[in-house]
């Protein structure tokens, strides 16, 4: 069982927070490594592209299963 934490990071000079379960948050991690971002860059790239009717959490949850998929393919 994999129980939701809150995560705290500073996009664009201002702070926010998601709720991610640990394996996604572990992903994130490693997706921002792979692409030489810092995790907050990372998820400022996500915020600045989600439909605004996303939030913040669902929508790095779907890009860490995006790539996922991606790596699967491989």
């Amino acid at each position: 069982m994999s129980l939701v934490r809150k995560h705290s990071v500073t996009i664009r000079g201002h702070r926010t927070s998601f709720s991610l379960e640990q394996p996604f948050y572990d992903d994130l991690v490693v997706i921002a490594a792979q692409r030489g971002l810092t995790l907050s860059a990372l998820v400022a790239d996500i915020d600045e592209n989600r439909p605004r009717e996303a939030n913040l959490s669902s929508a790095l949850r779907l890009s860490v299963l995006e790539w996922a998929k991606r790596q699967s393919d491989r």
